[in-house]
C-alpha cells in the first residue's frame, strides 16, 4: 500500500516538473511586462439621437436613422426620453461616464437606469432574455445602475466596445426630475500613429476595406492584441498571428507583437507546450483546464519568424527559440506509420482541431498541411538564429508528411484534395495543402479554381479561414481570384454597414452565430483585420 502511495505521489511530481526554468519564466514575463504599453486616449461624445427602424434590406433587420436634437435632449427632463438611442458616430472601446443634473426637487431617492451598449443596430434591439446563447450571458453589454449620488460623473465600471447606446429609466422618485447633462467615452488604444496613405489609383471600395480593417486592428490592440475588445477581451495565439502581420504592415508597434510572444511563453504549460489563449489579470495566466489547441501553439513559431524577419530582433528570437522548438513535439503524437495525421484520435486525446468555425468541415487534411507550413517556417527561422543543428530532423519530417498527403489526400481525378474517410471537400483542405506546398503551383491554381465550382466543398465559416484562402490564391499565382474574393466578403461587411469587421460573416445569413444567440457575436474581430495586410503587402493587386 505505502509503496502504491510513493508511486502515485511520485508521478504527481513528475506531472507538477516544469520543462522550463523557473529563471526562464520570470525573465519572458519581466520582458512582456517592459514592453506592456501606455493606452492613448481620446474623449469622444455622442453626434446624433437615432431610431432604430425596422428594415427588411439592413443587416441584421434593423436601420439607424437620425432622430432629435442632442441640444433637445440635454435640456429636458429624461422621464420623457427614456428609451432615447445613441449614436457615437464610429466604433470605440474604452469607458462611458455620464453627468446627471438636478432639474426639479431634490434627489429624495435613488435612481435606476439600464444602459443597453450595442455594437451594430441590432444589439440595443434585440431582447437579451430569455437567454439561449452558449456563452456567458455577462458579456452582453447591457449594465444596471443604481444611482445614490449625482455630485460627480456616473461612470460604467467594465470597459465596454460600441458604437450605440440605449438608456433607460428604471426607476426614480415621483418628486424629482433631472437630465443627464453630458455623456462621454474616453477610448483607448495602444496605437499611437498612422500608417502611410494607399496609393491614390487605389479602388473607393478597397480604400474603405483597408479603414475599417485598420480601425479593427486598432481597437483590438490594447495591453496585448485582444481577439475582440467585446468579447473575450483577451489574446488567442491564432489572432496574435494574424494581427502582428497586418501590424507589420500597418501600425507596425512591434513592440506590442514581441510583449505577446513573451507572455505567451511565460504562461505556458508545465509540459512546455503552449496555451492557446491567456489572461492579463491579476497575473498573466493561461486558461487551465481548456483542450489543447494543437494548431496554434504551431502558429506561434511562424510569429515569431515574422516577427524576426520584419524587426531584426535576434535576442528575442534567440529567447524564445526554446518555446518554437518545443511546440514541434507534438507533430509526431498522432500520425500513423505513413505520415498521415489522425484527426480523431488526436480529439480524443483532448486536443482541439479548429482550422475555422464550421461543425461540417472534416480538419484531417488542413491539419496536415499546418503541420508541413509550421515545419518550413521553423527551419527558416532556424536558419535565420543559425540554430539548424536543434531542427536537423525536421526535412525527413517535412518529406514524410508531405509524401503520405499526396498518397492519400489528392484526388489526381479532380485534381482536388480530400479529407476523412468521407473523402470530403472543402476551401481549408485545399488551401493549406497550397500554403503548405504540398501542391505545385499549377496543382494549387487548379484545386482553388475547382473548389468554387463544386457546389458540395465545404465553405469558410469565418473571415479566419478566408485569409488563408486568399494568401493560398496569391501563393499559386490566381492574384485576380484573390483580389475579387477579397472584394466580394470584405466588401460584402462594408456594403451593409460595417465599422469594424465581424467575428463570423455569411452574405447570406446575418444572423449566423457560433453561440446560438448573434448578440453575442463579435462585431469588432481581430481575425477579420487582415485585408490590411493583403492591401499593403501586395499593393500591385489590391491598389491599381
Amino acid at each position: 500500500m505505502k509503496y502504491c502511495i510513493v508511486c502515485f505521489l511520485f508521478s504527481i511530481s513528475l506531472q507538477a516538473q516544469d520543462f522550463y526554468t523557473t529563471e526562464q519564466r520570470a525573465d519572458w514575463l519581466n520582458k512582456a511586462e517592459q514592453f506592456k504599453p501606455k493606452l492613448n486616449e481620446r474623449v469622444v461624445n455622442p453626434v446624433q439621437i437615432v431610431s432604430m427602424v425596422v428594415d427588411s434590406n439592413a443587416f441584421q433587420g434593423w436601420n439607424a436613422t437620425p432622430t432629435g436634437s442632442l441640444k433637445d435632449f440635454y435640456e429636458n427632463s429624461f422621464k420623457n426620453q427614456s428609451g432615447a438611442i445613441f449614436d457615437f458616430g464610429e466604433h470605440l472601446t474604452g469607458h462611458f461616464s455620464l453627468t446627471i443634473k438636478e432639474l426639479q426637487g431634490v434627489m429624495d431617492g435613488p435612481l435606476r437606469l439600464k444602459l443597453t451598449f450595442g455594437e451594430v443596430p441590432a444589439e440595443v434591439m434585440t431582447p437579451f432574455d430569455p437567454y439561449s446563447g452558449s456563452l456567458s450571458r455577462a458579456w452582453l453589454q447591457d449594465e444596471i445602475i443604481t444611482v445614490m449620488d449625482i455630485a460627480e460623473p456616473i461612470k460604467v465600471a467594465r470597459r465596454i466596445a460600441f458604437r450605440y447606446l440605449k438608456i433607460e429609466l428604471l426607476g426614480s422618485s415621483p418628486y424629482f426630475d433631472f437630465t443627464i447633462s453630458d455623456m462621454r467615452f474616453v477610448a483607448t488604444t495602444s496605437v499611437a500613429t498612422q500608417p502611410a496613405a494607399l496609393a491614390t489609383t487605389t479602388e473607393k471600395l478597397i480604400q474603405d476595406i483597408d479603414r475599417i480593417g485598420l480601425a479593427t486592428l486598432q481597437e483590438c490592440m490594447q495591453t496585448v492584441y485582444e481577439d475582440g475588445p467585446k468579447r473575450d477581451q483577451r489574446l488567442w495565439l491564432g489572432d496574435l498571428y494574424l494581427e502582428s502581420i497586418a501590424n507589420n504592415y500597418s501600425f507596425k508597434n512591434h513592440d506590442l507583437t514581441r510583449r505577446c510572444l513573451y507572455l505567451m511563453a511565460g504562461v505556458s504549460k508545465n509540459t512546455g507546450y503552449l496555451n492557446q489563449t491567456l489572461f492579463e489579470t491579476p497575473k498573466p495566466h493561461g486558461q487551465d483546464g481548456a483542450p489543447f489547441l494543437f494548431e496554434y501553439s504551431l502558429l506561434f513559431n511562424v510569429t515569431l519568424k515574422e516577427f524576426l524577419a520584419q524587426t531584426g530582433d535576434k535576442q528575442t528570437a534567440e529567447d524564445l527559440w526554446p518555446v518554437a522548438k518545443k511546440q514541434l513535439e507534438n507533430i509526431t503524437v498522432h500520425l500513423n506509420e505513413q505520415g498521415l495525421f489522425n484527426a480523431e484520435l488526436a480529439s480524443k486525446a483532448w486536443w482541439w482541431l479548429f482550422v475555422d468555425w464550421n461543425d461540417k468541415l472534416d480538419k484531417q487534411t488542413s491539419i496536415q498541411g499546418i503541420m508541413i507550413f509550421a515545419l518550413k517556417q521553423t527551419q527558416e527561422l532556424a536558419i535565420a538564429l543559425g540554430k539548424e543543428k536543434d531542427v536537423v530532423h525536421i526535412p525527413a519530417l517535412i518529406k514524410k508528411l508531405t509524401d503520405a498527403a499526396r498518397k492519400n489526400l489528392y484526388d489526381k481525378k479532380s485534381g482536388l484534395f480530400v479529407s476523412g474517410s468521407s473523402r470530403q471537400i472543402s476551401y481549408a483542405s485545399q488551401a493549406w495543402m497550397v500554403l503548405s506546398g504540398v501542391a505545385t503551383q499549377a496543382e494549387g491554381q487548379k484545386c482553388l479554381t475547382a473548389v468554387r465550382s463544386n457546389p458540395d466543398a465545404v465553405r469558410p465559416g469565418a473571415p479566419y479561414l478566408v485569409h488563408y484562402y486568399i494568401e493560398a490564391m496569391i501563393q499559386c499565382g490566381l492574384k485576380k481570384e484573390a483580389r475579387e474574393v477579397l472584394v466580394d466578403y470584405w466588401g460584402g461587411m462594408v456594403k451593409k454597414g460595417a465599422d469594424t469587421f465581424w467575428e463570423v460573416y455569411d452574405p447570406k445569413i446575418d444572423e449566423l452565430s457560433p453561440y446560438n444567440f448573434y448578440p453575442m457575436n463579435s462585431y469588432c474581430h481581430a481575425w477579420s483585420c487582415t485585408p490590411v495586410y493583403f492591401i499593403r503587402k501586395y499593393p500591385e493587386i489590391f491598389q491599381k
